[in-house]
């Protein structure tokens, strides 16, 4: 199993829309605005690195609103 945090930034005043979009996407399993850097932050566990990557890259990117991304991968069991 693997276990991903991506972190995401939007447009202005999108983050309550994408994160209701972002918390629908089948491998997240947690999603929370947060201040800093980015404006949200997932938690998604899937069976490979590839599945993290293809999700992000596909559903997470691909709603609009969206700016960046940037994904971390869990090193600890």
């Amino acid at each position: 199993m693997v276990h991903a945090f991506v972190m995401v930034k939007t447009e202005a005043g999108e983050g309550e829309r994408l994160l209701d979009a972002i918390r629908q996407v089948v491998s997240v399993t947690e999603a929370h605005i947060v201040a800093g850097n980015y404006d949200i932050i997932a938690e998604m566990d899937t069976e490979e690195v590839y599945d993290v990557l293809k999700s992000v890259s596909g559903d997470v990117q691909g709603l609009q609103g969206v700016t960046d991304t940037k994904t971390y991968i869990s090193m600890d069991g």
